[in-house]
């Protein structure tokens, strides 16, 4: 007797648990990037807040070298 007699459902699960794997890893994957996204966003807001600062600082300090 094969197993296949045994259970005829077995290749439609089988590939179920494919498909639910597949999508998990597509996930994962789709959650990481989103991170690294966040990540590069925060980092280059940080960068314009740096350079925003200077920006005010050099000012401050023109207009005082000014008066």
């Amino acid at each position: 007797m094969t197993t296949s007699l045994i259970d005829p459902n077995r290749s439609i699960k089988m590939n179920l648990m494919h498909e639910d794997l597949a999508r998990a890893h597509m996930q994962a994957r789709l959650d990481e990037a989103r991170e690294r996204q966040r990540s590069r966003e925060m980092n280059n807001a940080r960068r314009s807040a740096r350079k925003a600062e200077r920006a005010s600082r050099r000012a401050r300090m023109e207009l005082a070298a000014a008066r």
